[in-house]
């Protein structure tokens, strides 16, 4: 076992690294370029849609009230009719990107100090490389990626993100485990 306070140093780094590694890959690589698809007549569907007001949140649409509801004839229609989405609404104005960038940021450190948690329990002070990578790589992947999967499974993204996302995950993760074996108390 090792102390897990020991491991501040890669916890903290690793989340440096994966936030810096992260950014390039959402700034300068085209592979994220056509996650969202535009909305067709995008004007014409704002326009409609703003006289409504919709505060920001998650939204389902069409939506039934109860199961009862569900099972009817009209509920039925309106699925067939569509169209049928779930949609986040956000605020209105210029997105700023400070906030979602400290929380990803913070979100790395969570990452990391999990796998530091697990890897600490399993390995010795003085554990090889190749296996602070393992447990660490493994963890961090788990941290990186299972949440995308459900949003594919339930809410139909598009599994070509999910793969992309899980693609960058993997990323990190052997970036976040690179900097643990190098650090790893010996």
């Amino acid at each position: 076992m090792t102390e897990l306070t020991a491991l501040w140093l890669p916890i903290l780094l690793s989340a440096v690294v994966v936030f810096i590694v992260s950014s390039v890959i959402h700034m300068a690589m085209p592979w994220h370029k056509n996650d969202y698809l535009k909305v067709p007549n995008e004007d014409k569907v704002m326009d409609a849609l703003r006289p409504f007001n919709i505060p920001p949140g998650d939204y389902m649409m069409p939506r039934a009230a109860d199961g009862k509801e569900m099972k009817s004839p009209e509920f039925s229609e309106k699925l067939s009719k569509g169209p049928v989405m779930f949609v986040t609404v956000r605020p209105n104005g210029k997105w700023k990107m400070s906030a979602p960038l400290l929380l990803w940021f913070i979100y790395s450190i969570v990452v990391g100090f999990f796998a530091a948690y697990i890897a600490s329990h399993a390995l010795a002070v003085g554990a090889t490389y190749l296996q602070v990578f393992r447990f660490i790589g493994a963890t961090a992947f788990m941290g990186y990626t299972f949440a995308y999967w459900p949003i594919s499974i339930w809410y139909g993204r598009a599994w070509s993100s999910t793969i992309k996302m899980t693609f960058d995950g993997l990323i990190y993760a052997l970036l976040t485990a690179g900097v643990f074996g190098w650090l790893w108390p010996r």
